[in-house]
């Protein structure tokens, strides 16, 4: 049997990964070892280092595991719920961690950001859903409103409601995104006009619209980064 597959704690005490994490630090250690202290156990054909390696492949990245759902993780072999809520709750608190500032609000600075924060929510949604995140003149969150929410093909958004809240909540700036609940974040035709129109309504009543996000299963798309619509 190869040390992979022995379940770790019969490993040499300097690679197994917590006893690694204590004696060098967090940052010494892979993604792979990070989630297996997460996880604590495989099961009886795999150690939780293998069990790791094994999510990593299947989601593709940190980033695709993140917006897998508990029962997506719990397809995989050795994964059942308890250890999906682990992987689960361990990503939430990186994300309410990550981009924020003294005051414990996240900040915005591109796609990337926007689609860390709103992934684990919007992803795996049946329905298209559209909301708003409110900024301050540092791009940090005031407040997350759900605008409206849709089918599955769609969901009918008002520029004027929008910016309306934007007004309302004295927002500097805004960001919109909506989920596709295909996965696939390329926009539609419906989807370049609503971005077009909701940056003219920006325009008009002294708003900046930072960007317009759409979620995908794992990836986004940033109009902003794309160059906007035509």
């Amino acid at each position: 049997m190869t040390e992979g597959r022995r379940p770790i704690k019969h490993w040499p005490s300097a690679e197994r990964p917590r006893e690694r994490l204590i004696e060098k630090g967090p940052g010494a250690l892979s993604d792979a070892q990070l989630l297996a202290i997460l996880l604590r156990t495989g099961d009886v054909s795999q150690s939780a280092l293998d069990l790791a390696l094994a999510l990593l492949a299947r989601f593709g990245s940190l980033g695709g595991l993140s917006a897998a759902s508990v029962p997506e993780l719990c397809e995989l072999k050795g994964m059942g719920p308890a250890k999906a809520a682990q992987i689960k709750a361990g990503i939430e608190l990186s994300r309410r961690l990550g981009g924020r500032d003294g005051e414990g609000r996240p900040a915005f600075h591109g796609g990337a950001d926007v689609f860390r924060h709103l992934a684990p929510a919007m992803s795996g949604l049946p329905h298209e859903e559209f909301r708003l995140l409110l900024l301050d003149t540092k791009h940090r969150l005031n407040r997350e409103l759900t605008i409206s929410r849709g089918t599955l093909t769609g969901t009918a958004v008002d520029p004027r409601e929008v910016f309306s809240a934007a007004l309302r909540e004295r927002a500097a700036a805004v960001v919109c995104a909506h989920n596709h609940p295909s996965g696939d974040p390329a926009p539609s035709p419906e989807d370049r006009a609503l971005t077009a129109r909701l940056r003219q309504s920006g325009q008009l009543v002294g708003v900046t619209l930072l960007d317009h996000i759409i979620v995908g299963r794992s990836v986004f798309f940033s109009f902003a980064e794309a160059g906007w619509p035509p």
